[in-house]
């Protein structure tokens, strides 16, 4: 068979059109060889589409994700703490202003 490379969309085709129409049927009308099938199946099972991002080995599309997920986790304690001080300036403000009565 030629060689030939495939980009991401045309890999995620061929694997759900083998899904659909068997993988023997799939291969043969596109001239792809069983372990290139399979590896690109694996690599969609396990990472999705990120898995055809050329020139980042598994370990460096993992570390992304977990990056990814660390960096909305922080999104959201950043958000829970901003939101924590502000109503904690609202009760001060309340405080003072009730203190502030008294006095007078």
């Amino acid at each position: 068979m030629k060689k030939r490379s495939f980009t991401k969309e045309e890999k995620l085709r061929i694997i759900q059109e083998a899904s659909e129409n068997g993988v023997n049927a799939t291969l043969e009308k596109h001239g792809i060889y069983r372990a290139s099938y399979y590896e690109w199946r694996r690599k969609f099972e396990q990472m999705g589409e990120e898995g055809f991002i050329h020139g980042m080995t598994p370990a460096q599309q993992k570390r992304i994700r977990e990056l990814e997920k660390e960096n909305r986790l922080l999104k959201e304690l950043l958000a829970e703490k901003e939101l924590e001080n502000r109503l904690k300036g609202d009760l001060l403000k309340k405080r003072y202003a009730l203190e502030k009565k008294r006095r007078l």
